[in-house]
């Protein structure tokens, strides 16, 4: 099986939603996440907390005991989809969360994860890799 393959089947195109509740469910996996002006990296001492601002906000915030360390808004409506690639290490892989004008999209946010997209029957339950 060729990398390109790999790639394809654990890093699909995959709509928003269906990735805020895989990505929410692998809050350990994840090494860094932000936008192209900011990113905040994990560290064993901070914990990944998902949340939704309002019905239109998806809210990340990486806290370290009590304290705030930093805080991730993203518009639900202006993400068009989410598309995995393959880090430019080993071990690592990207999802851009891709919004704008149809004739113009870019990444407006990014996660990058330990693994790729994994598609999961039941979202119910979390995942502590």
């Amino acid at each position: 099986m060729s990398l390109d393959s790999d790639l394809t089947d654990a890093t699909p195109t995959i709509s928003f939603d269906k990735f805020w509740d895989w990505v929410t469910a692998h809050p350990n996996c994840i090494l860094r996440a932000g936008t192209r002006e900011v990113a905040v990296y994990d560290d064993d001492d901070f914990h990944w907390h998902f949340a939704h601002e309002s019905a239109q906000t998806a809210l990340v915030q990486v806290i370290r005991g009590k304290r705030l360390v930093g805080e991730i808004l993203i518009p639900r409506e202006e993400i068009a989809y989410v598309q995995g690639t393959l880090g430019d290490h080993e071990g690592e892989f990207v999802f851009d969360l891709v919004g704008g004008d149809p004739s113009s999209q870019a990444t407006l946010f990014f996660f990058v994860l330990t693994h790729g997209y994994e598609a999961q029957e039941d979202t119910s339950r979390r995942r502590i890799h």
